[in-house]
C-alpha cells in the first residue's frame, strides 16, 4: 500500500510544550474534529468513534558509533469508510 505524506512537522521544544500540544490534541480527538496546523501547512482530519491506538517506545543504535536514540510514538489509525 503505497503511503503518502499529509502532513509532517518536526522541532525541539521543552517537554512542557510538547505535553500543551498533546493536552490540544487529546481534545481535538475527542471531538473527532482534528486541525493540524504549521507555518506552512493546514490539514483537517475527522477521527472516528473506535480507531487503532498504538503505543510503541524504541531504542535505536547507531551501527557506526553505538549512539543511542530513542522514539515514544502515539498512532492513531483507521480505515477510511468509503460511501456505498
Amino acid at each position: 500500500m503505497p503511503e503518502e505524506e499529509l502532513f509532517k512537522t518536526e522541532e525541539g521544544v521543552s517537554r512542557t510544550e510538547i505535553a500543551d500540544a498533546l493536552r490540544d490534541a487529546a481534545e481535538q480527538i475527542e471531538s473527532g474534529d482534528v486541525a493540524l496546523v504549521s507555518d506552512a501547512e493546514e490539514h483537517h482530519v475527522t477521527v472516528p468513534e473506535r480507531p487503532q491506538f498504538e503505543v510503541e517506545l524504541e531504542r535505536l543504535t547507531d551501527s557506526e558509533t553505538g549512539e543511542q536514540r530513542y522514539e515514544l510514538e502515539y498512532e492513531i489509525r483507521w480505515t477510511e469508510q468509503r460511501p456505498e
